[in-house]
C-alpha cells in the first residue's frame, strides 16, 4: 500500500492522445478527488520501433520529457503508456500507485491494477473486470447536460430517439450499400418518435450527408458538426438510444445511461467487439433493432465508478 499524503493525492492521466481510451482514464478520474495533470506521451526513436514490453525506457525515451515530482497515481491507457508507467514506478522509488487501462498484454503484475473488459482475456489477482468500457457519462453528467440543452431537446414530444452514428473502422470501410441500409433502418425508426441524430469523423462527409438528406422533418434533429456537440444533451434527453455497432465507446456510453439501447449493425465486427455485444446483450442493456421500439429496465453500467472505487482502496491514498 502506498504511503497516504497529507494533501490532495496528485494523478497523472498519460494517454496516446486517442480520443476512446483517453476519455476512458477522464471518465474515472472524474470520480478520484485528486490534482490531475494529463501528458499525451509520444515515443522517441528507438523506442518508439522496438516493443514496449522490453523494458528499455529511460529518461530520454518520452516526448515531452517527464521529470519529478513523481505522482501518487498514474493511469494510463495505450500500448505506449506501458513504458511510461513502468519507468515512473521505477523512478518513484515503487511509491507511484499505477494503473493500466485496457489488456496491456503483458504481465499484468508489473501494475497496481489493471482494469480491462470483460471481452479482454488477460485475468489476474490484480485486473479488475469490468463489464464494458468506462467513459465519462454520470448521473452528474447527464443533469448538467439535461439543463444545458433544454432549449434545443426540452420542446421535441417523447419518444426522443438518440441516434448514434459511427462509421468506418480499420477493418471495414463502409460502403454504399452499408450506408443504403442503414439510411433504412433509420426512416423505419423516424416514424415511432422525434430523432436526434449525431455522426462521427468515421461516418465520413459524403455519408453524413447522405443520411441527412434521406432524414428530414419536423420530428428529426441533425447536428450539424459546427455548434457544440449536443452528444451529451442527445444522452440525457433520450427515451431511447440507438447506436450502430462500430464503436464499444458508443454502446458503453449509451449503456451507463441505464437507458434501452438499440444495436444497428453497420459493420462486420472483430470477435472482441462480437464478445463486448453479447455481453451487454446479457446485461440487459443492448438489444438488436427489430422494427418496433420496446421499453425495458437494466442496472446502468458504473465501470468507471467501479474502477475509482478499487482505486481508492487499494492505493490507501483517500
Amino acid at each position: 500500500m502506498v504511503e497516504k499524503p497529507s494533501r490532495k493525492p496528485t494523478l497523472w492521466i498519460v494517454t496516446e492522445g486517442l480520443a476512446g481510451t483517453e476519455n476512458q482514464c477522464l471518465g474515472i478520474a472524474q470520480f478520484l478527488d485528486a490534482k490531475a495533470k494529463l501528458l499525451r506521451i509520444t515515443l522517441k526513436q528507438p523506442w518508439a520501433a522496438l516493443s514496449p514490453w522490453l523494458g528499455l525506457e529511460c529518461t530520454a525515451t518520452f516526448s515531452p520529457k517527464i521529470f519529478p515530482p513523481w505522482p501518487d497515481i498514474l493511469l494510463a491507457s495505450g500500448r505506449k503508456s506501458i513504458a511510461v508507467s513502468r519507468y515512473v514506478k521505477k523512478m518513484s522509488g515503487g511509491k507511484t500507485f499505477t494503473v493500466q487501462i485496457q489488456d496491456p498484454r503483458t504481465n499484468p503484475n508489473q501494475f497496481d491494477l489493471v482494469a480491462l473488459p470483460s471481452h479482454d482475456p488477460t485475468r489476474g489477482e490484480n485486473v479488475l473486470v469490468t463489464k464494458a468500457t468506462p467513459n465519462k457519462v454520470s448521473a452528474t453528467i447527464l443533469e448538467t447536460a439535461k439543463t444545458q440543452f433544454a432549449p434545443l431537446f426540452g420542446n421535441l414530444p417523447a419518444p426522443r430517439i438518440a441516434i448514434l452514428i459511427g462509421g468506418s473502422t480499420k477493418n471495414h470501410t463502409i460502403s454504399e450499400q452499408d450506408v443504403t441500409k442503414l439510411i433504412n433502418q433509420l426512416q423505419s425508426i423516424s416514424k415511432q418518435g422525434n430523432l436526434m441524430i449525431t455522426t462521427s469523423r468515421r461516418t465520413g462527409e459524403e455519408n453524413t450527408q447522405r443520411i441527412k438528406n434521406a432524414l428530414s422533418g419536423e420530428n428529426i434533429y441533425f447536428w450539424d458538426g459546427l455548434s457544440e456537440n449536443p452528444y451529451m444533451g442527445m444522452l440525457a434527453w433520450a427515451d431511447y438510444i440507438v447506436a450502430t455497432n462500430d464503436s464499444t465507446s458508443m454502446l458503453s456510453e449509451a449503456a451507463t445511461t441505464g437507458k434501452p439501447v438499440y444495436n444497428l449493425s453497420l459493420v462486420p465486427l472483430s470477435g472482441r467487439q462480437n464478445k463486448l455485444l453479447d455481453n451487454l446483450k446479457s446485461f440487459g442493456a443492448v438489444r438488436d433493432w427489430s422494427r418496433n421500439l420496446e421499453s425495458w429496465s437494466y442496472d446502468r453500467l458504473n465501470d468507471a465508478e467501479l474502477v475509482a472505487q478499487t482505486i481508492k482502496e487499494k492505493s490507501g491514498l483517500f
